[in-house]
């Protein structure tokens, strides 16, 4: 942004709500991560049905996350975020209190898809509070995101230590964050989102961009790229989904008691969470494609030593440490694809933020297979795989910009 205003008071409460709902989206399906191995042993799961049925949630989200556009013009980004916060809550309860396989996944799916068109409208909504600001603030709304999931995680653990059932414990979580998101609308920005309605429109640009884009022909290079940026950016929800679908799974096989187990993806969140913090500065300082391939390389060798010499501590240390070096990649990868050549504005920024959801609808069932072929250890070594990947198509990225 070239210009800085003063943000006005309605301004200032609405980028606390704003932080509210970044805060209870993280929480949420956080909550029932940890809970995963007990929900595995009661339906009586393989490793295969597991990963199947875990990917239901990001099934959901690529399924309804473009529906997010229309919805957001009708009803305003501020209802549609606080409803499908509201709606997340309850599919995850369902998922938890699920007595088959079937309805478990259901439950994910239904959970997955409001949970992505409410990711949609909460950055939709916070871009109209940045542009009262007059400067960047979206980049601290994702890291109170990471606070969430680490607040979730903190609570499913100690839920576990102290023997909650599971069915109890979602409750709480759905009620707790469902009368957050509730009160923060409160203090959004009223109305629809009329104001600045142009950007609004190219964030969450339909799939009839990406049609028209392709129809008028785009040049060879733009194509190469754009494939790079989402391998780059599902790099980044590869790693991702491996804390959530795999960590506490893994480090039980090594030993570690329930509550033990459960700070593998709290570790990854919270590592993330200090990546974002320092993100900016870095990138500022090196570059994104640098910063990146530095990450790929944490990746790559924290992961690697924590699977070739396995221990509970160092595996919780290798998840931090994956968690941290794929911090930037995801805002990398949207910031590039958002300014690629012959795309009209917000058409790469869509493909990307929609494509790298199969980052988390592939790598459950792949891990499972794995794991049920082999080991779960050997599974894992996707982590540091998909860590080379970066490092190998980090090119795309750009370098620090010089005066």
């Amino acid at each position: 942004m070239t210009t800085t205003t003063a943000p006005t008071r309605a301004d200032r409460r609405a980028r606390g709500a704003v932080a509210a709902l970044f805060l209870t989206n993280g929480a949420l399906f956080a909550n029932i991560l940890p809970r995963y191995p007990e929900i595995k042993e009661q339906l009586g799961l393989d490793n295969t049905v597991y990963g199947l049925a875990v990917a239901s949630f990001p099934v959901g989200a690529i399924v309804a996350g473009l529906a997010a556009a229309a919805l957001i013009r009708r009803f305003g980004s501020a209802k549609v975020a606080v409803v499908g916060t509201v709606l997340t809550s309850v599919g995850v309860l369902a998922a938890g209190l699920a007595p088959s396989v079937l309805l478990f996944a259901l439950g994910l799916f239904v959970g997955g898809a409001m949970d992505a068109i409410t990711d949609v409208a909460q950055n939709a909504h916070g871009l109209r509070v940045q542009r009262g600001y007059g400067r960047s603030i979206l980049n601290s709304f994702h890291a109170v995101w990471s606070i969430g999931a680490v607040l979730g995680g903190s609570m499913a653990a100690g839920a576990i230590a102290v023997g909650l059932p599971i069915g109890v414990h979602l409750a709480i979580s759905a009620v707790l964050f469902s009368a957050v998101s509730l009160t923060a609308l409160r203090f959004c920005l009223p109305g629809l989102d009329a104001a600045g309605a142009a950007a609004d429109e190219d964030a969450v640009a339909d799939p009839a961009d990406v049609r028209a884009a392709v129809r008028a022909g785009i040049r060879p290079r733009v194509v190469l790229m754009l494939i790079a940026l989402v391998i780059i950016a599902m790099a980044g929800t590869i790693v991702e989904d491996a804390g959530n679908s795999w960590a506490t799974l893994y480090l039980g096989s090594l030993g570690a008691p329930a509550a033990i187990a459960a700070t593998g993806f709290i570790a990854l969140v919270g590592a993330q969470f200090i990546g974002r913090l320092l993100g900016d500065g870095l990138v500022d300082r090196f570059g994104q494609r640098l910063v990146a391939r530095a990450g790929g390389v944490i990746v790559v060798v924290g992961m690697g030593v924590a699977l070739a010499f396995p221990t509970i501590p160092g595996t919780i240390i290798g998840f931090a440490a994956a968690g941290f070096g794929v911090a930037t990649l995801v805002p990398a990868a949207m910031n590039e694809a958002d300014v690629l050549p012959g795309l009209r504005h917000g058409t790469g920024l869509t493909v990307v933020s929609w494509l790298m959801r199969l980052g988390f609808l592939l790598s459950p069932p792949v891990v499972g297979m794995i794991a049920d072929a082999t080991s779960l250890r050997a599974g894992l070594l996707l982590i540091p795989a998909v860590g080379v990947a970066v490092v190998l198509f980090a090119g795309v990225l750009r370098g620090r910009e010089r005066g």
